[in-house]
């Protein structure tokens, strides 16, 4: 049996061509539902929404559950 577990993932670019990141990356989460994920990601990106070379995106996270 497998789980998932959804993150907020990204920062600030070097560039729009979004290769690079300009200092650390950032990771918010864990969240259980995507729905939480997706609301963290929209506050986020509407602090940066001024900034270019801001991006981030949601990932998942497949945990295997014992038994």
């Amino acid at each position: 049996m497998t789980k998932e577990r959804y993150w907020v993932v990204g920062g600030d670019y070097s560039c729009t061509e979004f290769n690079s990141l300009r200092g650390q990356a950032q990771a918010i989460g864990p969240f259980e539902e995507r729905g939480q994920a997706e609301q963290a990601w929209r506050e986020l990106s509407r602090e940066n929404r001024s900034r270019a070379t801001a991006r981030y995106a949601i990932t998942a996270e497949q945990i295997r559950m014992p038994g």
